[in-house]
């Protein structure tokens, strides 16, 4: 695309470009940009039409509000505030390993592998409570 821009941008390589059509193609080009054109003037005309009755419209209603003695700042709400993040649960349970390593668990997730051997030794989870 840029090439094409390039090109076409700049007399001496667009003239280049075409050397080797014919007068008819050309003709044929040239219409076919012409209605390119004309399709970009009616857009654009479009929606300048468009966005002027947007502001007709928003007009109307400040008058309206203006005659009911309404502010646009009454209309505006506050945004939500957002939470933060909550704290961290504190632990709830608490093991020491063979190693002297104190491992704790708030009770949530995924039980770890301390805890699981010794609940799947027998020990009752409770036992570990803080």
């Amino acid at each position: 695309m840029e090439d094409f821009v390039e090109i076409v941008g700049h007399v001496r390589r667009f003239k280049k470009a075409t050397k080797s059509l014919s007068i008819e193609e050309l003709v044929e080009v040239k219409a076919k940009l012409e209605k390119i054109i004309e399709d970009r003037i009616a857009a654009a005309e479009k929606e300048k039409l468009k966005n002027a009755e947007k502001i007709e419209k928003i007009e109307k209603i400040r008058a309206m509000m203006a005659a009911e003695g309404i502010e646009p700042s009454e209309l505006v709400t506050e945004a939500p505030v957002k939470k933060g993040k909550r704290a961290p649960r504190p632990a709830k349970y608490a093991i020491t390993d063979a190693n002297g390593k104190k491992t704790t668990w708030t009770g949530q997730g995924r039980m770890p592998n301390v805890f699981k051997a010794r609940v799947d030794a027998g020990e009752s989870i409770d036992k570990f409570l803080i």
